[in-house]
C-alpha cells in the first residue's frame, strides 16, 4: 500500500505541461504602463490604439498584487521594477489611493536621482517578508529611460539613480526610444468615473499613439495598467505587442492559467525578451509565455461573458456573505440538534424522556444533509453567469438554494436511504464528484468562484483552492470509509488506499490539482486512514508505515522537481532550493503572515471550530453518539483521522491556516451529525428470542407484566 501510494503519487506529480516560451527576440523593450487602467476603459472609437494594440498582440487579465492588501499607484510602480512584491512606505489610506508622487533631482541634464530610494529599499527588506530590492530590474539591463516621476521609480537603481529620465513624452519622441534598451513611459492615471475617466484613458491612448508611432524596429511594447486607484482590488490590463507576440492569450509559469499575469511576472518577461538574466534571488515572477486560441475580436476575449474582472469583483464581495452566512447556519443547526439527540437516545428505565417526533427527526436529517451540500452547490452555482446581474448575491443564493434543493433529493429519494451511512456516503460523493470534475475540466468553476478563488488577490490561479481541497480531501475519505464497511476486515485498507490514491494524483497532477503540498498532506490523511481502518489505535508501528509513506512521496516528488529549471521547479523544489541557498526564511515568514491573516480574517475558521466543538459534544457526551457509530463502524473513525490529518497540514502548509479544515467540517460535520443521531436512535434494540417482551428499558419502554400473588398454604 505505501508504495502504491509512492508511485502513484509520483507519477502524477512528475510530469508538468511542457511551457510555450515563444517570447520572441528584441534588441529594446518599452513598457507603457498606467495606474488604474482596466479592460473596460478600452474601447475602438474612444482608444483606437489601445484597441488596435490588444488586436495585434497578446492579451491576459494583469494581477497586480503587490506587498501591500491594496496595490495604490506608488505600490504598482515600484513592484514593477523591483519583479517581486514590494510596497512604498505609506500611512493607512482610506478608499482611494494617493497618486504617484516621488521626490526627485536632476543633478544634470541626462537622469535623475529618486531620493527617498535607499531608505525604501530598506523598508522593503528589514520589514516586508518577500525580500524585494527595488531597482531590481534596471540593475539587470544596460540602460533605463524614464517618462514622467512614476515611470522613474520603475527605472530606478536601488541606490536611486535613473539612467536617464525627461519629467513627460515629448511631442515627438523619435530617437529618445532607442538610447537605452529599457524605456518606461508613464501613460498617467486612470482614476474615477464618469467623463473625468474617460478623459484620463483619452490621454493615455494619445501618449501611447506617440509611443507607437516612434518605437524602433525590433522592440517589444509592454501596455499594463500597474495598479489600483480605488478599493476594492481589480483586474487591469496586460498587453505585448512585438516579434513573437502576436496575437494569443498572455500567461506564466506562476500562473499556470491561460490569460492570467502578475504585475511581477513583468520584470522577467523583459529580461528575457532583451537575453538578459535574470538576477539571482530577488524576482518572485516568471516570464511571460503565449498561448493560442485566443478569440480575434478583443470584445469578445475580454468584455461580456468573459469579463473576468467584473466576475472576480462580484466574487470579492459574495463570497464573505456566503460563509458567514453559511457559518451563523450551521452554529444554529448544531445548536438545534443537541436536545434533538439528547432525547434520541432512549432512557435505561421506564420513565425517560419522550422520544422526539419523528417528522421532527426527519426534517433536522433533511436540514443537515442540505447544510452539508452547501459548498458543492456553490461550486455548480459558479457555472452560470450570477456576476453578470443587479443583485448578484441574491442571484447567487437563489441558483445555490436550487442546487441545495436538487442535491437533497437526490440523497433523500434513493433507494438506500433508510440505511444508517447513506447519507453521509451519498453527500460525500457528490462532493468529491463536483470538485473532482472541476478538476478535470481545468478547474473553472473555482478560479474567480465564491467557493473557489480570486485572481484579484494572486494567492492561485489555477487547480484546486482551499475550500475545494478540503470538500474533495474529506469527500474520498468518507466515501471509502463507508464503501469500506462493506467489506471484510483484511480489504478495508485497500479500498481507502484505491481512492486515496485517485485524490493524490487529481490533486497533485500540473494537469488539475497542481497543488504538491496539497499532496503530501492527502498522502499523509490517507495513509493514517488505511493504518487504522481495521480498527484499533494509531500505534507506533502504524504511525510509522504513515509516516514512511509520506515521506517516500515527498522525497520522490523533491527529487524529480529539483532536477527542473529553476523557472519550472513546484513549491516543494523552490523551497528545498530556497533552504540550500539560504534564502528560505522570507518564504517561511510569509507563510506564518499569511496563517496568522487567514485564522483571523476567513469566516471558515469559524466554521472548523464550531464543528470540532459539536464533534466534540457527539464524541464526549453520554448522548453523543460519535463513540458508538465508531465503534461499530471503525472505518469512518479512520476516515475522520485522515481528514483531520491532511486539512490540518494542507492548510497550514499553504499559508490558510484553517480554511481547508472548516471546508471539511462543513462538508463532513452535518452528515456525522445524522449518522450519530440515527445510531443514537438504535442505540436500546437489540434481537429478541421468540416469545420475550422488551423488558424495561428496551424500545417499547414496557414493564413485564406482573405475576400472581402465591397461595397461602401451597
Amino acid at each position: 500500500m505505501v508504495g502504491l501510494i509512492a508511485v502513484a503519487s509520483l507519477a502524477g506529480l512528475a510530469v508538468r505541461p511542457a511551457a510555450d516560451n515563444n517570447t520572441g527576440s528584441a534588441d529594446y523593450v518599452i513598457v507603457a504602463a498606467s495606474a488604474g487602467l482596466r479592460w473596460d476603459d478600452l474601447d475602438p472609437q474612444r482608444t483606437p490604439t489601445l484597441w488596435q494594440e490588444a488586436t495585434k498582440g497578446s492579451i491576459g487579465w494583469l494581477s497586480v498584487r503587490s506587498a501591500m492588501r491594496v496595490t495604490c499607484p506608488s505600490d504598482g510602480w515600484l513592484t514593477l521594477g523591483a519583479g517581486n512584491y514590494a510596497a512604498w512606505p505609506r500611512r493607512a489610506t482610506g478608499s482611494r489611493c494617493d497618486p504617484a508622487g516621488p521626490a526627485l533631482t536632476q543633478p544634470d541634464d541626462i537622469g535623475a536621482n529618486l531620493t527617498e530610494q535607499r531608505s525604501v529599499v530598506q523598508n522593503n527588506q528589514d520589514r516586508l517578508p518577500y525580500g524585494a530590492v527595488p531597482g531590481a530590474l534596471a540593475e539587470s539591463v544596460r540602460c533605463t529611460y524614464a517618462f514622467g516621476p512614476p515611470a522613474a521609480m520603475a527605472a530606478a537603481r536601488p541606490f536611486g539613480r535613473v539612467d536617464k529620465y525627461r519629467p513627460s513624452l515629448p511631442a515627438d519622441p523619435a530617437g529618445l526610444l532607442t538610447q537605452c534598451n529599457l524605456s518606461v513611459v508613464d501613460l498617467g492615471t486612470v482614476s474615477g468615473s464618469g467623463d473625468q475617466r474617460q478623459q484620463a484613458v483619452r490621454a493615455a491612448d494619445a501618449t501611447l499613439a506617440r509611443v507607437v508611432a516612434a518605437r524602433p524596429p525590433r522592440s517589444l511594447l509592454l501596455i499594463a495598467g500597474v495598479s489600483d486607484t480605488e478599493r476594492p482590488a481589480r483586474l487591469h490590463v496586460a498587453i505585448a505587442e512585438g516579434d513573437g507576440w502576436n496575437g494569443g492569450w498572455l500567461t506564466s509559469a506562476g500562473t499556470g492559467r491561460d490569460g492570467y499575469l502578475q504585475l511581477i511576472d513583468l520584470a522577467p518577461t523583459v529580461l528575457t525578451a532583451l537575453g538578459r538574466p535574470a538576477p539571482e534571488k530577488l524576482f518572485a515572477g516568471r516570464p511571460a509565455t503565449v498561448v493560442e486560441d485566443r478569440p480575434a475580436d478583443v470584445a469578445d476575449a475580454m468584455l461580456g461573458v468573459h469579463n473576468a474582472d467584473q466576475r472576480a469583483l462580484a466574487q470579492n464581495a459574495v463570497a464573505g456573505i456566503f460563509f458567514k452566512v453559511l457559518a451563523g447556519l450551521q452554529i444554529l443547526l448544531f445548536l438545534l440538534a443537541v436536545p434533538v439527540m439528547v432525547r434520541a437516545r432512549r432512557h435505561t428505565g421506564p420513565r425517560g424522556p419522550a422520544l422526539p417526533p419523528a417528522r421532527l427527526v426527519a426534517v433536522l436529517e433533511l436540514a443537515l444533509i442540505a447544510a452539508a451540500l452547501a459548498i458543492p452547490a456553490a461550486l455548480l452555482a459558479d457555472a452560470t453567469p450570477w456576476w453578470r446581474f443587479g443583485h448578484p448575491a441574491w442571484v447567487f443564493g437563489g441558483v445555490t438554494g436550487l442546487f441545495i434543493v436538487i442535491g437533497t433529493a437526490l440523497v433523500r429519494f434513493a433507494p438506500r436511504y433508510g440505511r444508517t451511512l447513506w447519507p453521509m456516503g451519498a453527500v460525500a460523493a457528490i462532493g468529491a464528484l463536483v470538485v473532482g470534475l472541476d478538476l478535470l475540466t481545468g478547474a473553472q468553476l473555482q478560479l474567480n468562484g465564491v467557493a473557489g478563488y480570486s485572481a484579484v488577490f494572486g494567492g492561485r490561479y489555477a487547480g484546486v483552492g482551499g475550500v475545494g481541497l478540503g470538500v474533495f480531501v474529506t469527500g474520498l475519505l468518507v466515501l471509502a470509509g463507508s464503501l469500506a464497511q462493506w467489506v471484510t476486515k483484511q480489504w478495508r485498507p485497500v479500498v481507502v488506499v484505491l481512492l486515496g490514491g485517485i485524490g493524490v494524483v487529481v490533486v497533485g497532477s500540473p494537469y488539475m490539482g497542481a497543488d504538491p503540498v496539497g499532496a503530501i498532506a492527502v498522502t499523509a490523511g490517507v495513509c493514517v486512514a488505511a493504518a487504522i481502518t481495521t480498527g484499533g489505535w494509531l500505534t507506533f508501528p502504524r504511525f510509522a508505515w504513515a509516516a514512511l509513506a509520506g515521506l517516500a512521496v515527498t522525497i520522490a516528488f523533491a527529487v524529480v522537481d529539483l532536477r527542473r529549471p529553476a523557472a519550472d521547479q513546484g513549491i516543494v523544489g523552490r523551497l528545498l532550493t530556497e533552504l540550500g541557498n539560504g534564502t528560505a526564511g522570507p518564504a517561511m515568514q510569509r507563510t506564518a503572515t499569511a496563517n496568522g491573516q487567514a485564522l483571523l480574517d476567513s469566516p471558515l475558521t469559524i466554521l472548523a471550530i464550531a464543528g470540532v466543538l459539536m464533534l466534540a459534544f457527539c464524541q464526549f457526551s453520554p448522548w453523543g453518539g460519535l463513540n458508538r457509530l465508531f465503534g461499530l463502524h471503525p472505518a469512518l473513525r479512520a476516515a475522520g483521522a485522515g481528514v483531520t490529518v491532511a486539512t490540518l497540514i494542507a492548510g497550514v502548509l499553504n499559508g490558510s491556516a484553517l480554511t481547508v479544515a472548516g471546508a471539511a467540517a462543513a462538508a463532513a460535520v452535518p452528515t456525522a451529525v445524522l449518522t450519530a443521531l440515527r445510531v443514537l436512535q438504535h442505540a436500546a434494540d437489540r434481537t429478541r428470542p421468540e416469545g420475550e417482551t422488551d423488558g424495561p428499558g428496551g424500545p417499547g419502554l414496557r414493564e413485564p407484566e406482573p405475576t400472581a400473588s402465591p397461595v397461602r398454604g401451597v
